[in-house]
Formats: C-alpha cells, sequence, structure tokens
C-alpha cells in the first residue's frame, strides 16, 4: 500500500488547488457524483456521501467489509468541521448549518465542498473542503481552508469531524497515548455530553492517528500527516444524543491581520480490518519514511555504545551513597553493564525548587568523586533536569525575571501546575522558543556534563508541547510548529557544549516521533502503569514499539520491591515512616509482571529503589532479573535494533494478580491501594533482526510450567520456508528443531517464571 508516501509528499508541495494528482481519475481511483440529494464519492473500497443541501456528512462506507461507520439517523455525520471565534461577549461557534450559500464541484482529486454566506462575520469570509479517496485502497484524505478571516481570531478549527460513529461491536479503541493505550467498549467509559478524550500533539499524543474496531470485523482509521509537527488536539466523546464524535481541532495564529488559514497537512479517514497492531502497521508505512525516522539519533548510530549496551538500569534517588554503590553491586552480580536514572540529587527539594539544581546536595568535591569512581567500574548516571519548568518559588525566578519568559495561555497568564503534594509550590512552563530559556537549560546540562562529569541528562517532560500566546515571545501565537522547531535548536545548544570524543546522552520523559532525532533514550513509565494509576479500563500497550522500535530505545520502570523514598527537602512532618522498606510479598508478582512487559515489549529493563540487601530477601525477584538481563543481552539484534512483529497465536492463561497503587506521591498519603486483577501469566512478541532472523520471545511470571505451542508461517514473517529454530535463555543457546513449509509447529515446557526467545534462522 503506498498511499500514506502520496498523501505525505503532496502535503509538502500543494498549495490550495488541492492538486493530489493530475491523473487521479484517469487511474480509476474514484468518482464524484454530483446531483441529488447526496454529493458521492467511491472508488469501490471506500465510499463517502455529503448532503447536497449543506455539506454535512450522511454516508462512510468501507464497501468491501459491507461496513457502514455511521448510524442510520437523521443526525448522523453532522458538519465535517466547527470553527470557534473570539471577540465578542463569548465565543461564536459555527458550523456547515450556519452558511447560507453552499456550493460542490467535481475536481480531479474528488469533491470541493464550499460554504459561504455567514451571518456576524466578513462577507468574504469561506470555508473550503476538498474531500479525496487514495488509490487502491479504502482510505479518504481531507483538507480545509478558511478565506476572509482578517479582523477575526479564531481559537480553533475543528476538522475532520465526524458524528454519530457506529458502534461496530466489542468495540477496542487504540491510542497513541505516549507509548500505546487500549480501551475496550470505549461508549461504556463516556458519559453522553461529558468532556470525552483528548489527546494533545505533539506531546501525549506520539503518533498522529487512532483506531476504532472491532478485532474480529472491520474498524475507522483516523489519522493526519503533518510532517512539520503543528500543535493539534485529537478528541473523541459523546455528544449529548449519545452520539460518538470524533474531531481534530487545529489552531491558527491567533491573530486578527491573518487573512486566510489552511493546515499544511491532511487527515486521513478510511476503514481496515484488523486490531491495534493493523492500524500500527498502516501507520508505520508513513512514518518510517519521515525525516524524524531518517534522523532518529538510533538509526544513524549516534547514542552513545553505553546506552546501547545497558543490560539494566537502577531508578535510584538522593545522595550519591544511596545511588551509585547499589548499581555498582547489581553491575558486578548480573556481570554487565548498568546505569543510572538518578533523582533527588540536586540541592534543593523536587518538584518545586527547578532549575536551581546546582551545587548537588552531596556538595561539589563528594559528589564529584562519587561520579568519577562509578564511571571508572562501568556505571554511568544521567541526572534530573526538568526540561520545561521553573518553580515560581524560588529566588532565582525573581533575580532572573523568569516570568517573562513563561508560557501564557489565551488570557495571558502563565501556565502554572502544583505536582508536589507535599510543599503545594508550583511549577510554570517555560516558553521553548524563547532565546533565554535554551540558553538557560543549556548552561545547566554544560555544567552537569562538563563541570561535574556526568554520564549526561534525563530532561523530565522534554516531549511534551503547548501552546503560547504571549506576542513578545518572536512566535505566532497560540497555534504553529515553533514548539518543535525551537526544541531542535535548543538540542544543538546543548551538544553544541559536549567535548569532542565524549558521549554524554540525553533522556527524556516519555516517547514521542517528533524527539526522535534529538533524544538517545527513552523513559517510558507506561509498563508500570498500575503503579502510579491503579488498575482501571484502559491498558498499556506497546504502540511505539509496534512503529518506531528501531529507532529509538525506550527504558523504564517504576518497579520496585522496597517502599518509595521521601524527599529530605520535603517538609518532615509529613514523612512516611516506611519510606524504602520492603514492600508486603503478596505485590513481588507485579514486579515480575513489570520486568516481563520490558524484556517482551524490547524496552531496557529497570528496577528502582534497589539495595544490595534485595538479593537475600527478595531472592526470587532478583534471580528474575539476572536472567532475564542475560538473555536479553544474547538477543541484543531483535531487543534493541530490531522490528517488532506480531507474535504467533498462542493460548495464555490469566491469573489474579495482587498490584499496589505507590509512588512517591500515589499513596503516600495514605495507605496503599491495593488491587487485585487478571493478567497473563506469559508475556510474549515477535521480531526481526536486520539479518532477516526472527524471534519470539517469551517471558512466564506464573509458578506453573507452561507448555508453549505455536504455529509459525515462514512467509507471514518474510523468511525463507526453511531453516533451524533455536532456545535462547539463561543457560545459552540450543538447537531446537527445524522448520520446514509454510506450517512449523513449535511445542515445548517453558519453565515457572521461565525467560527465553525461540529464534528462526533461515537456511542461507
Amino acid at each position: 500500500m503506498m498511499f500514506y508516501l502520496s498523501v505525505g509528499q503532496r502535503s509538502k508541495v500543494l498549495s490550495f488547488a488541492f492538486l493530489l494528482t493530475a491523473i487521479f481519475t484517469s487511474l480509476g481511483a474514484g468518482y464524484a457524483q454530483i446531483g441529488g440529494n447526496v454529493e458521492r464519492l467511491s472508488n469501490g473500497k471506500f465510499e463517502l456521501a455529503f448532503k447536497s443541501a449543506n455539506g454535512e456528512l450522511q454516508e462512510m462506507t468501507s464497501v468491501k467489509e459491507h461496513a457502514s461507520f455511521l448510524v442510520s439517523d437523521i443526525l448522523s455525520g453532522g458538519s465535517p468541521w466547527e470553527i470557534t471565534i473570539d471577540g465578542g461577549e463569548k465565543p461564536l461557534n459555527i458550523d456547515a448549518r450556519a452558511a447560507s450559500n453552499f456550493s460542490t464541484a467535481q475536481t480531479a482529486d474528488g469533491l470541493k465542498l464550499i460554504w459561504a454566506g455567514f451571518e456576524e462575520l466578513p462577507e468574504d469570509f469561506r470555508v473550503t473542503v476538498l474531500v479525496s479517496l487514495i488509490p487502491d485502497s479504502a482510505m479518504s484524505a481531507w483538507r480545509i481552508r478558511v478565506d476572509g478571516t482578517e479582523g477575526t481570531l479564531i481559537r480553533k478549527v475543528t476538522f475532520p469531524r465526524i458524528a454519530g460513529l457506529a458502534d461496530l461491536g466489542e468495540e477496542e479503541l487504540a491510542v497513541p497515548d505516549w507509548m500505546g493505550s487500549l480501551l475496550k467498549s470505549p461508549r461504556e467509559v463516556m458519559k453522553p455530553g461529558g468532556s470525552g478524550f483528548t489527546w494533545e500533539y505533539p506531546g501525549h499524543m506520539s503518533m498522529q492517528f487512532i483506531s476504532l474496531y472491532n478485532p474480529h470485523r472491520t474498524g475507522i482509521y483516523l489519522a493526519c500527516d503533518d510532517t512539520l509537527a503543528y500543535s493539534k488536539t485529537f478528541t473523541l466523546l459523546r455528544d449529548t444524543t449519545g452520539m460518538l464524535v470524533y474531531g481534530v481541532n487545529n489552531y491558527p495564529s491567533y491573530e486578527e491581520h491573518v487573512s486566510s488559514y489552511e493546515p499544511p497537512y491532511a487527515f486521513l479517514v478510511g476503514g481496515f480490518r484488523g486490531d491495534w497492531f493493523t492500524a500500527a502497521q498502516l501507520y508505520k508505512q508513513w512514518a518510517e519514511k519521515q525525516h524524524w525516522s531518517r534522523d532518529s539519533r538510533l538509526a544513524n548510530g549516534r547514542v552513545p555504545d553505553w546506552v546501547q549496551s545497558t543490560s539494566y538500569w537502577v531508578w535510584n534517588r538522593g545522595y550519591a551513597s544511596n545511588v551509585l554503590p547499589p548499581a555498582v553491586a547489581l553491575s558486578k552480580r548480573l556481570d554487565s553493564r548498568v546505569s543510572v536514572l538518578w533523582h533527588w540529587w540536586h540541592g534543593q527539594s523536587y518538584d518545586d525548587s527547578f532549575p536551581e539544581y546546582f551545587p548537588p546536595r552531596d556538595g561539589d568535591k563528594v559528589f564529584k568523586t562519587a561520579v568519577s569512581k562509578a564511571q571508572q567500574q562501568g556505571v554511568n548516571a544521567l541526572v534530573y533536569m526538568n526540561a520545561l519548568k521553573w518553580g515560581p518559588s524560588t529566588q532565582s525566578w525573581v533575580d532572573e525575571g523568569a516570568e517573562r519568559f513563561a508560557v501564557k495561555d489565551i488570557n495571558g497568564n502563565a501556565l502554572s501546575h502544583v505536582y508536589n503534594i507535599f510543599t503545594k509550590k508550583a511549577l510554570t512552563y517555560m516558553c521553548e522558543a524563547t532565546d533565554f530559556w535554551k540558553q538557560k537549560y543549556a548552561s545547566l546540562v554544560d555544567t552537569a556534563v562538563n563541570h561535574y562529569g556526568l554520564g549526561g541528562v534525563y530532561m523530565d517532560q522534554v516531549c511534551l508541547s503547548t501552546r503560547c500566546y504571549d506576542p513578545t515571545h518572536g512566535h505566532s501565537i497560540g497555534g504553529g510548529n515553533y514548539w518543535i522547531q525551537h526544541m531542535a535548536r535548543k538540542n544543538r545548544l546543548i551538544r553544541a557544549t559536549f567535548p569532542q570524543g565524549s558521549a554524554p546522552a540525553l533522556a527524556g520523559e516519555g516517547v514521542g516521533e517528533n524527539w526522535l532525532p534529538y533524544v538517545d533514550v527513552f523513559l517510558a513509565l507506561q509498563v508500570s502503569k498500575e503503579r502510579y494509576a491503579g488498575v482501571h479500563q484502559w491498558q498499556t500497550i506497546p504502540l511505539f514499539q509496534s512503529v518506531y522500535h528501531a529507532h529509538g530505545i525506550t527504558f523504564g520502570n517504576y518497579s520496585s520491591l522496597l517502599t518509595p523514598p521521601y524527599d529530605e527537602k520535603w517538609p518532615q512532618e509529613q514523612a512516611p515512616d516506611d519510606t524504602e522498606t520492603p514492600l508486603d510479598p503478596e505485590f513481588n508478582t507485579q514486579f515480575l509482571m513489570e520486568q516481563a512487559r520490558s524484556f517482551v515489549w524490547g524496552m531496557q529493563p529497570m528496577i528502582a529503589n534497589y539495595q544490595p540487601f534485595l538479593d537475600t530477601i527478595r531472592k526470587k525477584e532478583i534471580d528474575f532479573i539476572d536472567r532475564l538481563a542475560h538473555v536479553r543481552q544474547a538477543g541484543l539484534d531483535y531487543f534493541v535494533f530490531g522490528e517488532f512483529l506480531r507474535p504467533p497465536h498462542l493460548a495464555i492463561p490469566e491469573e489474579n494478580i495482587a498490584v499496589s497503587r505507590l509512588s512517591i506521591y500515589a499513596g503516600r498519603t495514605g495507605n496503599v491501594t491495593r488491587f487485585e486483577s487478571k493478567f497473563p501469566s506469559v508475556y510474549t512478541s515477535a521480531w526481526r533482526s536486520k539479518e532477516g532472523k526472527v524471534a519470539v520471545a517469551l517471558a512466564s511470571i506464573s509458578t506453573q510450567e507452561y507448555d508453549v505451542d505455536f504455529v509459525l508461517n515462514p512467509a507471514e514473517y518474510r523468511i525463507a520456508d526453511s531453516g533451524t529454530i533455536y532456545l535462547c535463555d539463561e543457560n545459552g543457546k540450543r538447537k531446537l528443531g527445524e522448520y520446514r513449509g509454510n506450517q512449523s509447529r513449535i511445542s515445548f515446557s517453558l519453565p515457572p517464571r521461565g525467560i527465553c526467545f525461540i529464534e528462526f534462522v533461515p537456511s542461507k
């Protein structure tokens, strides 16, 4: 399927003439039918119909699947756009029904819809939409332009907007909410007339698509082909009538002198058959051709070797003595490289005093000595530095006049948030587009790396963006794509300070396609989401890895066998009396589950709050990560550089597991929140190496033996139809057998809490 490439190329060169391709119709890609009650667009695979009277969407059908994506209701579909305009006593909301003049035209590309004649708006205010069908696919491309906007303040343009999405039955909703989230029966979760779901891109929404589907029948794929990282919000809600409504909020520059608005990207709406992995592969065909994939640090060999070869991360907090010696001890235990994510190293309290990091709380001499000694033993540390926030309660906020360079909302107020539940002091967003903040942050990293000799910096919240409405900052007001542009400039400032021949690393919180060229390793904490969010309807899925695993390293985990620590800089009267003490053993399986997920999802595994005494009091659990590290290191061609594949079908039983919701904030002002829920007893995945070999990874968290039994079709995995099968576990690599033909059955017993990967090596 080539439709993504063509849409992506067109987005770079087309003006509003919407000339997608001069031979679209002659190729038989589709036809537009003008006249009658509806204006119809069809290519034999996907069909759309708009009402002739006002341009409202009336039909949307996947022809091959005989599936209608809209409910059969006079109110379904609705206006394909909405616009919110400020300026009066209250915002003015208009849609297709507000136009007194509507016309359509057939073009070489599809169907053009034009609305004009809006009361209370300039006479030349006009909305034009072009909808075309992608050749040989059940996919459509939508574009919009708004003219005559001078003298108006447009807050947002919601486009495309599709109301009345039909219930597909057994529905699942998959969203790239950072690493990825899956919600079953989403209509049951959303209340009619409620706020529904919103996902900000670029930011928490790491990729530009969502999919709503029945895994046994059909689904709808909703995406965008923006190559320039414009700010937008994807939404899904139930309106007051109970209908499901999809929309994308696009944000023009919030300025009255602008005469038109035309997003330089298209929106894709189409049908597919499959599940979240199928939808991810549709997106991947386009995504891997984009500049962030071509320029990713991992794909271009720019990630420091010590990061690539890290077998385990230790996430500890506080003084050097509580952080580095335990990591060195674990490195010796695993006989492999261990690296450190280090919080609370700085001189002031956490989550309210940023960016006043220096001097470190150990003092310069002790800190430098400890860092140097650990590096001599092969342990590098990334220290925490928030990439976006400044505490307004700090003296530096006043002394440096930081408020001038803070992000402002549409009303001119600084964007602040209180994270610290103990001090109740806020942190404020700094505007990435200001030279002041870029230079300030680059100087902080310079000090950490070049003065203190650290291995690099963990840039918390870096994979986020926001809209800033401060007109003094020199960027377009509100909407635009300035955030990523200036983040790239800040990255260049930072890396320019690194000594030639050195290998400092920059890590970031979350994941995001736009950050692949700038971040060496991404902290993806959803692998242990239950620790901070408990058990609820949204399930974590490796959506980002299924698209971008070969382009970016993910790591991270809240996974701990101890209760969280408490920052000594916080109010001592609120300090819990059980910091860094062993958790109830009933939560040990939760720990194993988090570790198993990391392994099979191709992440660098991590243990939080590690201390060597755990080797004795939690011997089985530490033995588990010891074995996991060794198996993973034997398969780096897959787990670091490999391509994520759909695993073969296995019948995996579920088991009830006790889960704790407990982090530095969650559960610390009361008792540990305990949940019990069913989870898979074995986690699995599949991979292809660059050399064309395939591996199926397995990690059991059960105390019972598991009979592995699956069929692998070499053609489905694009490998030769014959070759050798190897089993790789902590005991090494041994031949399991051979595979031949198009249906090869693999059967063996996985021991309790077994970890392995089965390797399929094609015959030469």
